[in-house]
């Protein structure tokens, strides 16, 4: 195979433009090109009046090394095909099958991977199926009362099945388990497009399907799941894991544990800290929402001529504060909506979600603060979590239950919103207007604002006074790392820490790149069991 870099085309290209292109770059008829796959595809939208796609592609063809020699461009050059490998079945003997908690990106491709090797994996949840839980989130937005163990945090899925769904990643992959997770993502119904694309998307509404998917998978490999299954007790004996309890009164002999429990399990961390499971507290963000028009947005990033094929445009935005701290964008969800994310009583976050076609009429990002634990106070691993029930608490408070917003520019003059502007919100849940000023920490308001005034040179109108904010984005990230080794296995033997909420991944994709790292660690050490 050919690899082409750099192949630039209009953005109403069709494929007869792109294989002519490839093939005068070769020196070659059209007809000679046998075959092609596209790579990588990203959108070079620098001179907005001319956006274009630029492409790698392989392409498969006659006497390849006189072509490319022919060709002459330092962008034509072998192509190089790397492939993700599981490593062979170990030979420590594994009496009970390993157990999973969380049935989030890393538990589910966890799971798939260590099922596809015979380890017959028990996956616990402690919400429900995404079906019912799909029921009981839309439900709460619509007035009725939360569920604490199923909601936008918790159930199949995890927190990820209410989001914009993003796929991109900034881990290094030498090994490819990024392609894997991609490709595992297309096996189980995501569109064959997010193997190539720059910034790929499934959206909240195609991932149900997949995550049904993946569940059918392990179970018909000799899996089980079970959901409404709390993990509330690990049991220890000389250093190792042995037992655990499931809902206060079963007990489930265990050589593995993988937790994967998420960024919100506060619950299962004081278990934890309580069985002494080494940890510690590590930083996270905290901050609010912000809502524009996505026709804004588009316009900014794409020009007046924004072209329908490019589809809804995002962002990404950073800055630093003169105090000394950062402020940036995070979990960008193009056409989109602000969401009740909350999962206790008495406390109120927020997160974005997008649907695949991201039609919706607003964009709308975190604007997020960075805090470590000199920020927290005391000493307890588990600091970051009363600092965010503390955040949360406030909010839900001066919102009176429903998500508190205010327009931008009364949160800078630090008073209390009463309508909208121009800007009409796109919200799941009940909303009340307020000042949120009132409810965080000085630093971080006077960062929110600060930075919102920098993006404006970068995105035109996003200082936009009737830009609406809500709050408390408090979720960004596991405010826990759970130890581990380079086993990626904690002090006490048998409990494998594992994804987002044990603080070694950020987001969907690099979830489920731990994910797979965690099941070949099992996978090296354990033999597998015969079907």
């Amino acid at each position: 195979m050919i690899r082409i870099n750099q192949l630039k085309l209009a953005v109403d290209h069709t494929k007869e433009d792109l294989l002519a292109k490839a093939a005068k770059l070769l020196r070659i008829p059209v007809k000679e090109i046998q075959s092609y796959e596209i790579i990588k595809q990203s959108v070079d939208a620098r001179k907005k009046e001319e956006i274009h796609f630029i492409y790698s592609i392989d392409i498969e063809t006659k006497n390849e090394e006189a072509v490319i020699h022919r060709a002459k461009n330092v962008n034509v050059i072998p192509a190089v095909k790397k492939e993700y490998q599981f490593p062979e079945s170990g030979t420590e003997t594994m009496i009970n099958r390993p157990v999973i908690a969380g049935a989030g990106p890393a538990g589910l491709f966890c799971g798939v991977m260590l099922a596809r090797s015979g380890y017959r994996p028990l996956l616990l949840e402690r919400g429900e199926d995404v079906d019912k839980r799909r029921l009981a989130v839309d439900g709460f937005w619509n007035g009725g009362p939360l569920n604490p163990g199923s909601n936008v945090q918790f159930g199949e899925g995890g927190a990820g099945t209410f989001s914009d769904g993003k796929l991109n990643t900034l881990v290094k992959d030498p090994l490819m388990r990024n392609r894997k997770v991609l490709e595992l993502f297309v096996e189980f119904g995501a569109d064959p497009s997010i193997l190539y694309i720059n910034k790929p998307h499934i959206g909240t509404d195609v991932l149900s399907g997949i995550v049904k998917n993946m569940r059918k998978e392990i179970i018909r490999l000799g899996g089980e799941v079970r959901f409404n299954s709390l993990v509330t007790d690990v049991l220890m004996k000389d250093g190792k894991i042995f037992c655990i309890t499931v809902n206060d009164r079963e007990e489930i002999p265990a050589d593995a544990l993988i937790l994967a429990i998420g960024h919100s399990a506060r619950d299962t961390f004081h278990v934890l800290e309580r069985r002494g499971v080494p940890m510690e507290a590590k930083a996270f963000a905290v901050g609010l929402r912000i809502q524009h028009p996505q026709e804004a947005i588009n316009r900014s990033q794409y020009g007046e001529a924004a072209h329908e094929i490019l589809g809804a445009a995002d962002y990404k935005l950073t800055h630093q504060c003169k105090s000394g701290r950062g402020i940036y964008t995070f979990c960008m969800c193009p056409g989109g909506y602000v969401v009740n994310a909350s999962s206790e009583e008495g406390r109120l976050a927020v997160n974005g979600m997008s649907y695949h076609k991201r039609d919706g009429i607003n964009a709308n990002s975190a604007l997020i603060v960075t805090v470590t634990p000199e920020d927290f106070g005391g000493g307890s691993p588990l600091a970051g979590i009363a600092y965010q029930r503390k955040l949360e608490e406030a909010a839900y408070l001066q919102g009176k239950g429903n998500i508190p917003i205010q327009l931008y520019g009364d949160f800078k003059r630090n008073c209390s919103s009463n309508t909208f502007g121009d800007v009409k919100p796109a919200l799941k849940g009940g909303y009340e207007f307020t000042n949120m000023r009132e409810m965080l920490p000085d630093y971080i308001s006077e960062s929110i604002i600060e930075g919102v005034e920098a993006f404006e040179g970068k995105i035109r109108g996003f200082r936009r006074q009737d830009a609406i904010l809500a709050g408390v984005e408090s979720r960004t990230s596991s405010p826990v790392r759970i130890s581990r080794d380079d086993a990626f296995e904690s002090r006490i033997r048998g409990i494998y820490p594992c994804g987002e909420g044990a603080g070694y991944a950020g987001g969907i994709t690099s979830a489920a790149m731990d994910g797979l790292k965690v099941a070949e660690a099992i996978a090296r050490r354990y033999k597998s069991f015969s079907f």
